[in-house]
């Protein structure tokens, strides 16, 4: 018997009956409707719940992306405050692509690498870190495909997580400015590429700028030591 297939498949179940049992919650359809009004107006339980619930659709939007990232950041943000809501939508979103990317290399690998080609993988592996951080950065890619990609692929976990980390909270901060009322609600992902790319040039120009500043500094330096 093949135990990994048996494992996986009482893995599927049980996140079905879980998934089947979590959607006739009111909350969850006032998610999927976008009534972020009426979620912050529900009584959770407890903040623990609170907490869980929605690690729990992060993990559905990192695993489908039927859910709009920005909505649940929204959501966070309405339920938490700002700060905390931010914080635990960036959390959230590293533990759920990992749960995801562990799923589709340890378990769901035979069955979705026949979906994905070869040359594809590649590409993206001798990229490695810099694929998954740009990809977590740029708003155009969904991010459950990240997930799937480096989980078929051969990127190690470390370099997965410390891209999905970094690159994501570069990103949820610029999201998490639109419910904050900084950024326009009408703002598209175009604009939010191109202010992301503007953001991440300056930045580099910066650390250049420091670079340089710094050889400067010890060519000095050792111009110094020389005539003494």
């Amino acid at each position: 018997m093949n135990w990994k297939v048996l494992f996986a498949a009482i893995t599927v179940i049980l996140f079905g009956i879980f998934f089947d049992s979590i959607t006739d919650n009111r909350i969850f359809k006032a998610v999927m409707a976008g009534d972020v009004q009426y979620i912050r107006a529900s009584a959770f339980d407890s903040w623990l719940y609170a907490y869980g619930f929605m690690l729990f659709i992060m993990i559905i939007q990192n695993s489908f992306t039927v859910i709009p990232l920005i909505l649940v950041i929204t959501i966070n943000i309405a339920l938490f405050g700002f700060l905390k809501g931010f914080l635990w939508s960036w959390f959230s979103s590293v533990v759920a692509g990992a749960i995801v990317f562990g799923v589709i290399r340890y378990l769901l690998y035979d069955f979705a690498s026949r979906k994905i080609s070869a040359k594809q993988l590649s590409r993206i592996e001798e990229n490695g870190f810099a694929y998954v951080f740009s990809a977590r950065v740029m708003p155009l890619v969904p991010t459950s495909l990240v997930n799937i990609l480096s989980g078929l692929s051969s990127i190690g976990l470390k370099s997965f997580i410390l891209g999905t980390a970094l690159g994501n909270f570069i990103y949820f901060f610029l999201l998490g400015l639109v419910p904050a009322g900084v950024i326009s609600s009408d703002v598209n992902n175009y604009v939010l590429a191109a202010i992301l790319i503007g953001m991440l040039t300056v930045f580099w120009w910066l650390g250049r700028f420091k670079r340089r500043k710094n050889r400067k500094m010890k060519i000095s330096m050792k111009s110094i030591w020389y005539h003494k």
